[in-house]
Order: structure tokens, then C-alpha cells, then sequence
């Protein structure tokens, strides 16, 4: 009945409003409902919210984080003193090494801990002592997932165990919920975590503990909000598990996602080589398990599976029915080059919509076994097909399809020769039409040099995305910064939805992205906002006077609609002024954002 109540209310206030808000540019016609009081980690993000304002959420950067210095010895104290030592200047927010002996003790400070989850995450290139592809150390995931329902944010625990004797979790997953259908199933992908194997006795009587998972990435989804979580198992799980994703599901329980379906021979190779793999008996077992091994290669590799879109028909009893849904483009037999494809979303017809690797030429279809490739297409699966949504490949790049109405409007991005470069430019284009006549539409977004991309479209024709919005070269130390965006293909109205919140919050909030919108106008968004700042143990810092520092973190957010109440902004209201004092570490806060697939490089 409480689905049923909200879901009228809202649908009524989302008719009233959806169609004239737009056109009332700088009116406050959204209201802010901050989803994620985040006492136990930094960031959190917004995912996908249903009908009933239920939202999923994730987060990162967790206080605390669960070190087991038990593993430690003299000599990786000794690299963790040095590791900072060489850095701590270009970190503004950290000092050099505090207190070494307590460090050793197991009880760092919050500066110091800071340090030893830096290096135990750092890839270790670069001559670098970091441990991240080191399996011989505990591996950091500190990506949570969590959902709020009825205004109350949880966390959403999936694979993760706690250490031995403990009650902490490892925190060594990648957790994310991706959204939650208004019918209560809940879906995403997740990993297995991290766990210390039994001592192992290497040839020259030296003992290791290798830190080991059962998988990787796994799709997953749950009819009781994870109380019950069941896997979707990849179709190829050969030497480390596989890898598959649900990235979205529809209200009759039609998922779509991907799975890993064919291994690279080079990985294989790897790991069956007889001289220096893990079939040479002088590795294995004369300096590790076999399991070891397989995981080590795994860290140091790219992803050696080839992965394919699939759709899946979910059932209570955890028992989906799974299809694949194919492949842009047959490559030649010989080519043994990865061939994949993706599925982000699917509508209420089992539509489904997302991107695979093509040809340049996409006319070929006797193609040679070095045919020319360069990028992915957006593409729409229907009918068995696998249809291009780009059309002329000329002049266009890396496109993507990440979301689908009931109407069979497809929305996303697509890169296109702009002045010169290449700019990513969102877009919108009906799939009903004939496939020779599919037509994307880029409407017009912040200026012509500015990449964009939408997330997702509801059932009124409204999309939701972000934009640059800065005009500067762009670079690693200095990114452009975006803000989010809401469009009406109803009345080719684009505006920034940082000009839709009432005026006592434009200065507070910084809405830099949206993920999505359901069928009540409610947008699910990520703004910047100022807090006090905290360290590594979660504890508010103080200047020398004793007041809280700040700094900015990003939060997921609800925006929902509300009626104009004709309020008049001032002019810095309305212009919005940059923060001053401690900061977002920008670049930094892009690296995570890609990490749980939140920027538009999503999959790139």
C-alpha cells in the first residue's frame, strides 16, 4: 500500500510540473533531500531511485579502514616510512610519518593510517613500493554500497566477511547497488573479498600468506533487499571466476547486463607456461600455490576475459534464465582480438540498450582478420539484433546507450569531430524507426566545446546528465568541472539544474552530475558540499583556535519537484561562487567516480 500511495502522489505532482518547469529558467522548482548522512566514510554518490524515492547509493573512502598489522613486518614498516616520506609534500592534506613506533604498535596515527592505506592501494609501478598488485597484501576495495528507504540510509553488506576473531569486515570488495525497481528488487555488481590463506611454506622454508578472493566482479540481484543475494554466474569462469554485471532490470524482472563469455589466449597462455607460468614447477609449488599464482597474473592483468551483453529473467528462487544477446560485428575467425559488447538498460518491452566494439567501416561484412577498429558504438538490442544506433561512422567516435524510455528513446553520448578535437556530445534517438533510418539528436548543451553525456531518460521525455562547464584546456592536474543537467525533448529546453534549487542552497550545493530520473521527475544527482573536515579515523579537525576545518566532499542527493514560489535570486545566488579554504581534491575525486562507474569514461 505504501508503494502504491507515494507512487500516485508522485506521478500527480510530476504531471503538474514536468512540462512547464523548464521554461521558468533560474526558478527554484526542485527541492534537495539529502540521501546519505555518511558518518562512517567520505563520498557518497547516488544511483538509480524508484518510484517510492528509494535510492541506491554508494560510497567510498571509509574511516577506519581495517589495516591487519599483524601481517606486517620491519621491512614494510620501513618501506611505509620511506613511501611517505617521498610524497608527503605533493599531499597537501597529509604530513610526513608521526609516529613510527606507535605505527608498529598497530596503533597509527589518523595521519599515518592515512599513509598505510596509500600504500597498501598504490599499484607499486613507477618503482614504487606500493602493494596493490602485491597478493602477498591486504588488498583495499573500500567501495560500499548502501540504499536509503523511507528517508533512512543503510548499508547493503553482499559478499564481504569479517578478518578472523572479529567482527570487522575486510573491506576488500567493490560493492555497488545500481538501483531498485519499484516493485523492491534490488541489483548491481559486487566482488568476493580478499581473505588470508593458510601459511604457506615456500622451497627455501620461508613462510607467505597470500591474500586470496573466490571471484571478481559478479552481477547480483535480491527480491528482500539482501537478505537473500543471488549471483548471476558468468558463462566463462575459467582461472579467476569470470566476470558479469546487472546494470539494470525492469519492472517484470527482465535484467540486462554482461558476462564474460570467451578468455584471452594471452592470459591463458600466462598462466599455462611451463617456463615462468604457472605451470613451471619452479613457481608452483616451489614459491606459491597454484591459486596464488592465477591471482597474482590477475592483478597484474588487464581484464583477460572478452565480455558479451546478456538478458536474464529473474525468478525468487535465484535461478535467472540467461541469454546472450550477441555482438556488433563477426570478426574474421582468425582474429583474436576481444570482441564485446554491453548492456546498461532495458525498458518495460525488453528493449535493451548499451554499446560493443565495432569496425571503423561499419559497411564491412567480409572483414579481414586485421580489420580496422578503433572504438565502441551505442548500439540497441532488439528482435535478436544487435543494431548500430552511430550510423555514418564518419567523424564520430567512442559512443555509448545508457538508458531507454517505454517509448524506445534511447539516450547517451557520442564523440564527434568538434573545431578540431573530438567532444563528447550527449544525445537521444528513437529506436522504433527502420534501422537505415536511425538518427541521433545532440541538442544543444553549455557551449559547443563542452563534453556531455546523458544517464537517463523517464517515461515524460525528460533526461537528466552532466556538462563541462569550464572552457580551459583540460588536463589530468586540471580537469574541467561539470554540472548537471535536466532536458526536455518536449521543448528542446536545456537547463543547469544548479539554477532549479532555491536560493538558499545554490551556494551550498554544487550539483555536479545525475544519474537518473523516474516517471515522478525525482532526479537521483551527486552535488559538492562543504562539511567539516575529518581524518582517516573519522575524527572532525580543528584549526589552532579550536574551530572545525571544512572541506568539500561529494553527497548523493535527491532533487524533487516542487511549485514555484516566484523567489528571486541574488546575483551570487544565482552565478554561484567558487568554495574557498580546503577543497576537493578534483582529480582525485574523478579517480573514484570512475572507479565505481559514476564519470562519463564509464567503461570506456
Amino acid at each position: 500500500m505504501r508503494q502504491i500511495v507515494k507512487s500516485i502522489i508522485a506521478l500527480s505532482i510530476s504531471s503538474a510540473i514536468s512540462a512547464s518547469f523548464i521554461s521558468s529558467v533560474n526558478a527554484a522548482t526542485y527541492k534537495i533531500v539529502d540521501k546519505s548522512e555518511a558518518n562512517k566514510l567520505k563520498y557518497t554518490y547516488a544511483q538509480h531511485q524508484n518510484i517510492n524515492g528509494d535510492m541506491a547509493i554508494s560510497g567510498t573512502s571509509i574511516y577506519n579502514f581495517p589495516v591487519q598489522f599483524d601481517y606486517f613486518d620491519e621491512d614494510d614498516f620501513t618501506e611505509i616510512e620511506s613511501f611517505a616520506h617521498f610524497r608527503y609534500e605533493s599531499v597537501h592534506e597529509l604530513k610526513d610519518i608521526e609516529d613510527l613506533d606507535a605505527l608498529k604498535a598497530g596503533n597509527p596515527t589518523a595521519n599515518d593510517l592515512a599513509w598505510v592505506v596509500r600504500w597498501l592501494q598504490d599499484p607499486g609501478t613507477s618503482g614504487s613500493s606500493g602493494k596493490g598488485r602485491n597478493i602477498e597484501y591486504q588488498k583495499v576495495g573500500d567501495t560500499i554500497a548502501m540504499t536509503n528507504l523511507d528517508g533512512v540510509t543503510q548499508g547493503y553488506n553482499l559478499w564481504d566477511e569479517t578478518f578472523e576473531g572479529s567482527d570487522e569486515l575486510t573491506r576488500s570488495t567493490v560493492d555497488i547497488v545500481s538501483g531498485i525497481t519499484n516493485g523492491g528488487i534490488s541489483y548491481g555488481t559486487a566482488t568476493a573479498p580478499f581473505l588470508p590463506s593458510e601459511l604457506f611454506i615456500d622451497e627455501d622454508d620461508e613462510e607467505h600468506t597470500f591474500w586470496l578472493r573466490e571471484y571478481g566482479r559478479r552481477g547480483f540481484f535480491s527480491y528482500d533487499q539482501g537478505a537473500q543475494i543471488h549471483q548471476v554466474v558468468p558463462f566463462e569462469t575459467l582461472y579467476g571466476g569470470g566476470t558479469s554485471a546487472v546494470m539494470d532490470v525492469n519492472e517484470a524482472g527482465i535484467a540486462v547486463g554482461f558476462s564474460s563469455y570467451k578468455i584471452s589466449q594471452d592470459y591463458v597462455d600466462l598462466i599455462e607456461d611451463e617456463d615462468g607460468g604457472c605451470a613451471d614447477p619452479d613457481i608452483v609449488p616451489a614459491k606459491m600455490t597454484f591459486e596464488a599464482c592465477i591471482a597474482g597474473v590477475l592483478l597484474r592483468s588487464s581484464d583477460p576475459y572478452h565480455s558479451i551483453a546478456l538478458k536474464a529473467t529473474l525468478s525468487p528462487d535465484g535461478n535467472p534464465i540467461i541469454e546472450a544477446l550477441g555482438l556488433l560485428v563477426t570478426p574474421h575467425p582468425d582474429d583474436e582480438r576481444a570482441y564485446s559488447s554491453y548492456a546498461l538498460a532495458v525498458n518495460s518491452e525488453g528493449v535493451a540498450v548499451g554499446y560493443s566494439d565495432g569496425f571503423l567501416d561499419e559497411t564491412v561484412t567480409d572483414p579481414a582478420e586485421n580489420e580496422r577498429r578503433l572504438y565502441r558504438y551505442a548500439v540497441v538490442y532488439k528482435n535478436g539484433e544487435v543494431i548500430d544506433l552511430t550510423g555514418d561512422h564518419k567523424d564520430k567516435g567512442n559512443s555509448r546507450a545508457y538508458d531507454i524510455n517505454d517509448a524506445g528513446i534511447a539516450v547517451g553520448h557520442i564523440t564527434k569531430a568538434i573545431g578540431g578535437k573530438g567532444v563528447q556530445k550527449f544525445f537521444y534517438v528513437d529506436t522504433n524507426v527502420p534501422k537505415e533510418e536511425i538518427n541521433m539528436i545532440n541538442p544543444e548543451d553549455y557551449f559547443s566545446g563542452s563534453d556531455s553525456t546523458v544517464r537517463a531518460i523517464n517515461n515524460n521525455g525528460l533526461m537528466v546528465g552532466e556538462g563541462e562547464i569550464e572552457t580551459h584546456n583540460e588536463s589530468t592536474q586540471n580537469p574541467r568541472r561539470t554540472a548537471a543537467f535536466v532536458y526536455d525533448m518536449n521543448n528542446d529546453a536545456f537547463t543547469n539544474l544548479n539554477k532549479t534549487i532555491p536560493c538558499s542552497l545554490r551556494l551550498s550545493y554544487d550539483i555536479i552530475e545525475a544519474r537518473g530520473i523516474n516517471d515522478a521527475g525525482m532526479i537521483s544527482a551527486t552535488a559538492i558540499v562543504k562539511v567539516d573536515r575529518r581524518d582517516a579515523k573519522g575524527e572532525i579537525m580543528l584549526d589552532e583556535s579550536g574551530t572545525p576545518l571544512k572541506e568539500d566532499v561529494v553527497r548523493a542527493i535527491s532533487l524533487e519537484p516542487m511549485a514555484d514560489d516566484g523567489e528571486v535570486c541574488t546575483a551570487e545566488e544565482d552565478s554561484k561562487v567558487i568554495r574557498k579554504g580546503a577543497s576537493i581534491n578534483f582529480t582525485g575525486f574523478i579517480s573514484l567516480m570512475a572507479l565505481i562507474g559514476l564519470r562519463r569514461k564509464f567503461y570506456s
